[in-house]
């Protein structure tokens, strides 16, 4: 029951920091628009979340409210394809540029050629890595070091409910993206929290790009690699099996080991 117990909080801690929006890169209208309407050239990530989804959704629903012609990239979270729909902005001399960065370093040059268009440019969600920051105009975001602390607050009161007392606590932990803003925070937020209890072992940490398939293939993975894994009944966690079946499977041979 304790190795139960133990892969529980496995998983509980992954699912819990990993937190966890299609065209080819180009721009497309998201409203005509009038001559004198004020045109925003929005850049998105992609759409490798429910939330990235919901944020594209609201963005576009806010623009449209507003009266605003919107002009929409969804890069498909290649900083390519971002950087390709900033400069098609750009050469449409749009209004107002906003982007939710896919990584912090690589955009100096591009928006030097924004301000040189004189088009102010608007961080959304995430932060970038600029030696100038008047390159771009202001950032709105959240607190990502203070969501990393949530996580592993919501660790701390999860063990207390499940009696883990003083027993060791392995921990795999799934990052976001690497090189995001949205990653180092909240591994850095998740990490001071476990710095704080010496029964906490994070025996991995490994980048699942916010998505729950890529959370899902490297928790098989890292299941699979494991040097204790021929001993589990020949078991294998195949790419088909959802969530909750591999939770059961690995459980289930966990038990057996302990008997």
């Amino acid at each position: 029951m304790k190795l139960k117990k133990w892969l529980t909080g496995v998983l509980a801690a992954a699912m819990a920091l990993s937190l966890a929006a299609c065209s080819d890169g180009g721009a497309e209208s998201a409203d005509a628009g009038s001559e004198d309407s004020i045109t925003l050239g929005f850049a998105q990530v992609g759409s490798e979340s429910e939330w990235r989804t919901a944020n594209t959704d609201n963005i576009k629903a806010a623009a449209e409210a507003a009266g605003v012609t919107l002009q929409f990239s969804d890069a498909q979270q290649k900083q390519e394809n971002q950087i390709k729909a900033l400069r098609s902005f750009i050469s449409q001399r749009v209004d107002y540029i906003v982007f939710s960065p896919i990584v912090e370093d690589g955009w100096d040059t591009v928006l030097r050629e924004a301000r040189e268009a004189e088009i102010p440019v608007i961080l959304m969600d995430r932060k970038i890595n600029v030696k100038d920051e008047s390159l771009y105009t202001a950032w709105v975001g959240s607190d990502f070091v203070e969501e990393g602390r949530n996580a592993g607050k919501w660790l701390e009161d999860y063990l207390k409910g499940q009696r883990f007392n003083d027993d060791q606590v392995n921990i795999v932990v799934l990052q976001g993206t690497a090189g995001t803003t949205a990653m180092f925070g909240r591994t850095q937020g998740f990490e001071e929290i476990a710095a704080k209890h010496e029964n906490w072992n994070i025996l991995e940490q490994t980048n699942a790009d916010f998505t729950t398939a890529k959370g899902e293939e490297e928790m098989r993975r890292w299941w699979n690699e494991k040097d204790y894994a021929p001993a589990l009944n020949e078991q294998t966690l195949t790419p088909d099996m959802m969530q909750d079946e591999i939770i059961d499977r690995i459980c289930a041979d966990l038990e057996r080991l302990d008997t």
